[in-house]
């Protein structure tokens, strides 16, 4: 297998069912020896197996590319030592971390329970913080010895953690700090010869079937919009070399389009030039607003 990641290693969380899987896949059709992470866990992030990562292992090594499995928690700090661990043990090396991995408890604001809260941002958001620092600490290794590094991170948030989603307090909050977290890597890594980019991506996985349920797969074999193939060349590109002038961006990626996320920007602004009396505040804010766009609107609102 040869392609734009020819030689570099790749780790990718969460790679054992839809988008992780996906890129798995398509990280080895272009070259990448591959690290399948993958904990196994049902919708709910409940349960545990190693089948479905030994499973895209075994589908990259029959097309003749190269992958090991991993099983470790991403969300655990030793365990995400332990990953990438795993691609130093196994390939001698790593240039590659696509964070993926995550799960789904929806519920309103007001019936969501401390652990629905807890569960599903430490999964999403210490669970790409955790494997990321440790890849970091490794390729600031490399480049204090000597070496050229030419690193890239790939993450995933969501148009939920962009734009927000009803009934995914949780989830989006989650997101959108995935996001951030992006951009300050980007920032502080980039003296190190490391990447990082996000992908909000729009595709028909376990954690969407419901969400994307009247978007079926074409009859007969057409153009499938939805399926989660579509978003991996980007990730593709963006773990080779050749994305090295592109970073601290997030993506959006649905079927055959891919757009850039501009995010928080400075807006209009007003200054008194003294300390303002609340009075005085309803009337400037108006003025603001009627200068300022409209926001998008809240996914379900």
């Amino acid at each position: 297998m040869s392609g734009i990641c020819e030689g570099r290693v790749a780790i990718v969380t969460g790679a054992g069912r839809g988008l992780g899987r996906a890129h798995a896949l398509e990280l080895a059709r272009q070259g990448a020896r591959v690290v399948v992470n993958d904990v196994g866990a049902a919708l709910d992030g409940g349960g545990r197996s190693d089948q479905p990562a030994r499973e895209v292992v075994d589908a990259i090594r029959a097309a003749g590319g190269q992958a090991v499995a991993n099983a470790d928690d991403v969300a655990d700090w030793d365990g995400a030592a332990r990953l990438v661990h795993r691609a130093l043990d196994a390939f001698g090396r790593l240039d590659v971390l696509v964070t993926n991995a995550g799960f789904l408890r929806d519920r309103m604001l007001v019936t969501m329970t401390e652990a629905d809260w807890d569960d599903v941002v430490r999964v999403h958001l210490k669970g790409h913080m955790a494997p990321l620092r440790h890849a970091a600490a490794y390729w600031r290794e490399r480049t204090k010895a000597g070496e050229r590094v030419a690193a890239r991170v790939v993450t995933t948030s969501s148009g939920a953690g962009l734009l927000g989603s009803v009934g995914q307090g949780n989830y989006s909050a989650a997101k959108a700090g995935i996001a951030t977290l992006s951009v300050v890597a980007a920032a502080e890594l980039a003296r190190y010869g490391v990447t990082v980019n996000s992908i909000a991506p729009v595709a028909r996985t376990r954690m969407t079937a419901q969400t994307f349920a009247e978007r079926m797969a074409p009859v007969g074999g057409g153009f499938d919009p939805m399926a989660p193939e579509n978003v991996s060349p980007l990730v593709a590109w963006l773990a080779s070399e050749e994305s090295g002038h592109v970073t601290g961006r997030v993506f959006e990626v649905e079927g055959g389009s891919i757009g850039i996320a501009t995010a928080w920007r400075h807006g209009p602004a007003t200054d008194r030039g003294a300390r303002w009396d609340p009075a005085e505040i309803g009337p400037a804010v108006d003025a603001l607003l009627a200068k300022a766009p409209v926001p998008e609107p809240v996914y379900g609102a």
